[in-house]
């Protein structure tokens, strides 16, 4: 699988980037290796999706064991938690020592369908099996002909939750990626508006490392939405 960008050449963008060490990347893939992703993406029905619908989340998650998914769509999240894959990523990031996540917790093929969303959040910050630290999360969007009217807008928050600093369309061959803290503030909470039968469409990929620097520590915690 061929990346299109030099990581190298975006570390000093990465880590200076506002409001928190991000970078939104279009066309860091092969439309074709996203195509076949797109071609296999199980619909609301197809597959047993673990559903969430309270105050803070409306969406479908992916649940790696029990989870019936092709032989391409199985291939691409393989290839995301591929040597090739945390070398760019560490490159990129500055980030050394990334561990993939092999169950997928939380992370995998995401589904938002009209009316759904995910309020603003600081993301859990030690994975429950491996008890490792999570640094990075890599977002890639499948959503081809997505209007703006549609939302879905992925929205990043300052570390006061004062004001949203960037908000970034889910544009099909659009990866995000960004470092994950107490204070990384981000989610799409306004419901979506998109036609009946068009979903948000994403792959959620979560990288982790043993430690992380001690003025990023804490104590182990789920979800924090604010």
């Amino acid at each position: 699988m061929r990346l299109h960008f030099d990581p190298a050449a975006l570390r000093e963008r990465y880590t200076t980037a506002d409001p928190f060490p991000h970078i939104v990347l279009d066309g860091l893939f092969d439309d074709a290796d996203l195509d076949a992703v797109l071609r296999e993406f199980p619909s609301p029905d197809q597959m047993k999706w673990m559903r969430f619908d309270n105050a803070q989340e409306k969406k479908l998650g992916f649940f790696y064991a029990t989870s019936t998914i092709s032989d391409a769509v199985r291939r691409f999240l393989d290839a995301m938690n591929s040597f090739e894959m945390l070398l760019f990523l560490e490159a990129l990031t500055g980030i050394d020592g990334l561990i993939p996540d092999p169950y997928f917790g939380g992370g995998g093929l995401h589904q938002i369908e009209p009316g759904g969303f995910l309020k603003i959040h600081a993301d859990f910050n030690v994975h429950p099996k491996l008890k490792l630290d999570r640094r990075l999360n890599m977002l890639i969007y499948l959503n081809k002909d997505w209007r703006e009217e549609y939302g879905g807008h992925l929205e990043l928050w300052d570390a006061e939750m004062r004001e949203c600093r960037k908000r970034i369309l889910p544009l099909f061959n659009r990866t995000v990626v960004f470092s994950t803290s107490d204070r990384s503030y981000h989610g799409h909470p306004h419901p979506l508006t998109s036609p009946e039968g068009v979903t948000r469409k994403s792959v959620s990929l979560y990288y982790y490392t043993a430690g992380r620097p001690e003025e990023e520590r804490s104590a182990a915690h789920d979800t924090i939405f604010v």
